[in-house]
């Protein structure tokens, strides 16, 4: 909808070119849509992200705070010291979540100026970068750059190829997605799940890492990452500076932006490597994200496999299905739910709810020291970018369009091979079946399964869930 804002306000007056200022989750692909559309000479700017507060406290932990309260181990008056104190200034959240992920995504796109994603709100570098894509689009109008001159499928490979060493948030498989269809190009998850294999991740970054979104900035940014992953990236690709991003990279090595880096840094008493690890010293080496499938999501669904605890990379779980989010938080804070289960959370995909996010049961569920090693989160809703532990959304078809996720019952036995990209159901009432009795009576389930009553009756919801794609194609509307 912001990107249909952006379209007509852009059609309506003819600019001759645009700065978009965005930083947030859902702000930054739209205005990423909105220029693809408008296919004019553009650069977005970063709002900046917020600083870390004491003891480097950042939002993304209040989930896991949150769950400890209820749980009886933390004070209420704990708490809501952490809550008041989470946010100490303006600007998108401090981790790598799905806010800092699409800014990375638009300098990895080439529509940013090269280092300017994930500045610190509050930094002078950012008014000082603001007035320099101001002039730098003016140039771009005089050349008669545009948006389709500079993102090519080349770029989106960049980018993605940046996403798995940064760890980046998985609403990127809906947002990049979404971004090429309105240029004319596909990609779904399996780009994703194919460029990832292999792929370096080198990022010390919250929720899977150790330091505050502020230090990607502060180690060199996506610049610093890019020349680690040198060799996988096409350096020929075009960008908002009217130089490839080969150029931009050896023109930066040069005018010390580096060196002004590593000042940020040695305040802290940190290096580059100790944020943004070697391409020969990584975290991991098989990308972040991976897409698995089976009977249980044939049209595929996604786990973030670098915040899943190794315990969980093969496993047989037990279903607990639920039907909305807020009866399986309670169960799991209750101890309704056991090592060894598998909470389903249904009917919250595009188009039975709109495609909400499960933030706070992946965070009850990994602050819990036994079931974030025992159990996993099953959802054909989405996660927040700042989840992390055994969580697996996206499950496609969904539960609304009467997705096999729709005919789980209590104790079906569920396979999870992240390795092998494998999730299904290999039993019922916690007997495992050959696979073709496991088919029929999914086909009996099938016959009796009836379709629920649309959630929404009017407005923009209505809307979006009568003209949502999947959201392995990235859960745009048509």
């Amino acid at each position: 909808m912001i990107a249909n804002m952006i379209e007509i306000h852009g059609n309506s007056t003819g600019f001759d070119g645009g700065v978009f200022i965005a930083s947030c989750d859902k702000s930054v692909p739209a205005c990423l849509m909105g220029l693809a559309r408008l296919d004019m000479p553009s650069i977005v700017v970063t709002g900046g992200v917020m600083d870390a507060g004491p003891d480097l406290l950042t939002l993304e932990q209040i989930g896991a705070y949150s769950a400890m309260c209820q749980r009886g181990e933390i004070t209420e008056e704990k708490l809501t010291y952490y809550k008041h104190n989470a946010c100490p200034s303006c600007g998108a959240c401090s981790f790598m979540g799905t806010a800092s992920t699409m800014q990375i995504m638009a300098e990895s796109l080439g529509l940013m100026l090269p280092g300017s994603a994930l500045m610190p709100a509050t930094c002078a570098d950012l008014r000082e970068m603001a007035y320099k894509a101001g002039l730098q689009v003016m140039e771009l109008a005089g050349k008669g750059l545009k948006v389709s001159d500079i993102v090519t499928m080349k770029s989106f490979e960049n980018a993605i190829m940046v996403h798995a060493a940064i760890s980046g948030s998985t609403n990127s498989l809906l947002h990049i997605p979404a971004i090429a269809h309105e240029l004319g190009l596909e990609i779904d998850a399996d780009t994703f799940d194919r460029m990832h294999r292999g792929a370096h991740y080198l990022l010390d970054i919250r929720p899977a890492g150790k330091w505050p979104a502020q230090f990607f900035y502060y180690a060199g940014g996506v610049p610093a990452v890019m020349e680690e992953i040198k060799s996988m990236l096409h350096l020929d690709v075009m960008t908002v500076t009217g130089k490839t991003l080969g150029e931009n990279l050896e023109e930066l090595k040069a005018n010390g932006f580096y060196d002004k880096c590593d000042g940020y840094l040695k305040k802290w008493g940190l290096k580059r490597t100790d944020v943004i690890r070697t391409f020969e010293e990584p975290i991991g080496t098989d990308g972040t994200v991976a897409i698995l499938r089976g009977n249980l999501a044939p049209e595929g669904s996604v786990v973030k496999h670098s915040a899943v605890p190794r315990e969980m990379f093969k496993a047989v779980l037990r279903a607990k299905p639920f039907d909305c989010e807020e009866d399986a938080i309670e169960a799991v804070i209750s101890r309704k739910i056991q090592p060894g289960d598998a909470v389903f959370i249904r009917y919250e995909g595009p188009k039975g709810s709109g495609m909400p996010e499960m933030f706070y049961t992946t965070e009850a569920i990994s602050s819990d020291p036994e079931l974030g090693k025992t159990i996993a989160l099953i959802t054909d809703g989405r996660f927040s970018g700042a989840s992390k532990g055994p969580a697996i959304g996206h499950v496609s078809p969904e539960a609304a369009d009467g997705g096999p996720i729709a005919l789980v019952e209590e104790d079906d036995l569920i396979r999870i091979d992240i390795p092998e990209r494998v999730l299904e159901i290999i039993g019922v009432k916690g007997k495992e079946l050959p696979g073709e009795e496991v088919e029929q009576i999914l086909a009996e389930r099938r016959k009796a399964w009836k379709p629920r009553e649309a959630k929404y009756k009017k407005g923009v919801l209505k809307i979006y869930s009568e003209h949502a794609v999947s959201p392995m194609k990235g859960g745009y509307m048509v």
